[in-house]
């Protein structure tokens, strides 16, 4: 499922239906507008999963006080279930990389028109999920979140998209299923909306259904894309992952209290 939440506290209670009516195995969410410091809101906030993302606002904090609007920020939520099949890849505070069995989930958050050097971040942020998926390019690749624009336009950023779309062999699911052309964002309040949200596949074949939901509690000014893929994984699992993990379950951690100052000094 990828949905922006349009903030954090907006966002969960959607969220929290979803899990409850449809309990998806990924969540890709955008727009969560925390801070660094406040990340761990995710785990919290939803015990059945574990979070891999970053904050927008690293920059913002680390100059001062915060001003102004919060903003960006890109989460994926993983079910507990597929942890030992899940490999967290790379993070950046506009996209995110992980990979689930054979498959790699690369969530977005694009520039919106009005950010400076726009064509310049999108250019530079499609080169970089270009060079993810050729590293791996024995995985299949799903690439879904917020690409503020619309896809079916004929502006600069659109036609750099498309031809990205075309370069990489993927598919859109919206034109897979015809019925699901329609809005994805709608702000009722300024009266406007557009179809700015995407799922990407390298793999039609494995998409099994494409739906933009409208769930009965939506704070939030987009709505989610619920779509269900088809994964083969194994459950094995490598002596070297198990190596940390003891036979009662207990998962340690470093003590850095009780580490060597003097080797941390050097």
């Amino acid at each position: 499922m990828s949905f922006n939440m349009h903030g954090f506290y907006q966002g969960t209670p959607t969220v929290e239906d979803l899990i409850k009516s449809m309990n998806p195995d990924v969540f890709m969410l955008q727009e969560h507008w925390l801070t660094p410091a406040n990340l761990c809101l995710f785990e919290k906030e939803f015990k059945n999963y574990f979070a891999f993302g970053s904050s927008a606002l690293s920059n913002s904090v680390a100059s001062g006080m915060l001003r102004g609007r919060p903003f960006g920020g890109v989460m994926t939520l993983i079910n507990n279930s597929l942890r030992k099949t899940t490999e967290t890849i790379y993070s950046d505070e506009r996209f995110v990389v992980v990979k689930v069995g054979q498959y790699l989930f690369v969530n977005v958050y694009f520039p919106c028109s009005g950010t400076a050097n726009r064509l310049i971040v999108y250019e530079n942020l499609l080169s970089d999920i270009s060079m993810w998926r050729d590293r791996y390019r024995d995985c299949e690749c799903v690439i879904a979140g917020d690409f503020n624009c619309d896809l079916d336009g004929a502006d600069a950023v659109s036609l750099m998209v498309l031809k990205f779309i075309h370069d990489g062999s993927f598919v859109r699911c919206d034109d897979m299923f015809y019925c699901q052309k329609r809005p994805t964002y709608v702000n009722e309040a300024l009266n406007q909306q557009s179809c700015i949200d995407y799922v990407l596949t390298s793999a039609a074949n494995d998409v099994k259904s494409f739906v933009i939901a409208d769930p009965n509690i939506n704070f939030s000014d987009h709505l989610p894309l619920v779509f269900e893929i088809v994964i083969m994984y194994s459950n094995n699992v490598s002596n070297s992952n198990k190596s940390g993990v003891s036979g009662n379950g207990t998962q340690y951690q470093l003590r850095w209290d009780k580490g060597n100052i003097e080797s941390y000094y050097h």
